[in-house]
């Protein structure tokens, strides 16, 4: 019975973890969508919010998932996705995945 504690709850912990995760980018993408629908019109929404969330640090995607929460985008939601949107990384991203649906 220790044994199956003693392993079961790392995987918990990793699970729980996981899923506070996802909670986490699925809010944040909330907050980014209408900022990159305003800043970027005409980009694919879906692949270009993706490219964003991936490449945000863990601290922005809190602060983007807190963002979401709030009844209006703040000036600093709209510079941080900004600033995210426009890091060579990201811009790989767009490029490749957020170009995709009008390439097809």
């Amino acid at each position: 019975m220790i044994r199956a504690v003693t392993f079961g709850a790392p995987l918990a912990l990793m699970a729980c973890a996981d899923m506070q995760d996802q909670i986490a980018r699925d809010a944040a993408r909330q907050a980014v969508r209408p900022v990159l629908a305003e800043r970027f019109p005409g980009m694919a929404l879906e692949p270009a919010s993706d490219c964003v969330i991936d490449n945000a640090s863990a601290g922005e995607l809190r602060r983007l998932a807190l963002a979401a929460t709030q009844p209006a985008l703040s000036p600093e939601t709209s510079a941080l996705v900004a600033e995210i949107a426009t890091r060579p990384e990201t811009i790989r991203c767009l490029a490749t995945d957020g170009l995709a649906p009008f390439l097809r």
